[in-house]
């Protein structure tokens, strides 16, 4: 019986955690002892004390470890918390399960995973189908590694330029059936534990964004595989807890930290020449996506006040240079 540690980090989405860690609790996950712990990130909207009330209220005794921050740590760290603790002890689990507060399981989704795992022994990563509540289409949960030609043809946005580098696209269709993939979304993944130990679990430099892709990359690089099931599936309501929502139609301001995981994960795993290169590239797709939005009308695709967030917090740090204020 393989023993999994399922991992639910909170940030401002109280009621939605809740219903995650019920759907957990709710499943047999047959051949599996699976144990939840739920991370409070110091919500400033007060679900500390709502989550502890709840897990007293619904009796989940043993079953579910509250740790109640007073520091809001981000998703990378907020897990490394969870993940360092069981580290330390005399006999870790097996696995680990990352599920995101706003999503929950459909049917036996840790189990499939950890039994896919036991098929497949160079597998140390696999993450479930993902679907929105309202539709039961699947989303994107399957992706590409990020480089500076798919940062260049996303920026661009026009379509002879997205067929002609289709190859490079970071997003996998969202129907793909069970397959091996560069990376899967973090609302739902199942890793091996010890694999990530010996990687030192998430890079703590991250806040948020960016620090799944680049754990999943050090996986690969470490020899290992990285496998969208379809077989498994959650709900997930996506960005309930974040600032950043790729579905929604509107131009946004991305916060600052977002820049700062992009230009870290580039400089990090790929060099500082190939991040300027990448840098540039999105800033000149870009600038030419915002000329062919004059010419043609539509949406501009940059998010809103791009230029000046990108330099101060992206480019600069990238040159040397200490970050600007956004």
């Amino acid at each position: 019986m393989a023993e999994i540690a399922v991992i639910v980090v909170n940030y401002n989405a109280g009621e939605l955690a809740l219903a995650a860690v019920e759907s957990v609790l709710t499943h047999a996950h047959p051949g599996h002892d699976v144990h939840v712990h739920l991370v409070d990130n110091a919500s400033p909207n007060g679900d500390g004390a709502m989550l502890a009330e709840a897990a007293e209220a619904r009796g989940w005794g043993a079953r579910v470890t509250l740790h109640l921050e007073r520091v809001n740590h981000g998703f990378g760290r907020g897990n490394n918390l969870v993940l360092e603790e069981l580290a330390r002890r005399a006999t870790p689990p097996d696995y680990v399960f990352l599920l995101n507060p706003d999503a929950q399981l459909e049917g036996e989704t840790i189990a499939t995973l950890a039994d896919f795992f036991a098929a497949h022994p160079k597998a140390a990563v696999a993450g479930a189908r993902i679907r929105q509540p309202d539709s039961p289409k699947p989303v994107t949960a399957a992706f590409r590694f990020p480089s500076a030609v798919s940062t260049l043809s996303a920026a661009i946005n026009f379509g002879p330029v997205a067929r002609a580098l289709a190859r490079h696209e970071v997003a996998l269709p969202a129907d793909i059936p069970t397959q091996r993939v560069d990376w899967v979304a973090g609302a739902a993944v199942l890793a091996r534990f010890d694999v990530w130990r010996e990687l030192g679990f998430f890079d703590s430099e991250y806040f948020l964004y960016f620090e799944e892709v680049d754990l999943m990359l050090r996986t690969a690089r470490a020899g290992w595989e990285c496998w969208h099931v379809a077989e498994a599936q959650v709900v997930h309501v996506e960005g309930a807890s974040t600032e950043v929502k790729s579905l929604v139609p509107e131009r946004t301001r991305r916060p600052a930290y977002w820049y700062h995981s992009w230009q870290h994960y580039f400089r990090k795993n790929h060099g500082r020449g190939y991040a300027l290169v990448s840098a540039a590239a999105w800033t000149g797709g870009a600038a030419i996506n915002h000329a062919l939005v004059r010419v043609r009308g539509g949406r501009a695709m940059a998010p809103k006040r791009f230029f000046g967030d990108f330099w101060a917090v992206g480019c600069r740090p990238l040159l040397g240079l200490p970050p600007g204020r956004v």
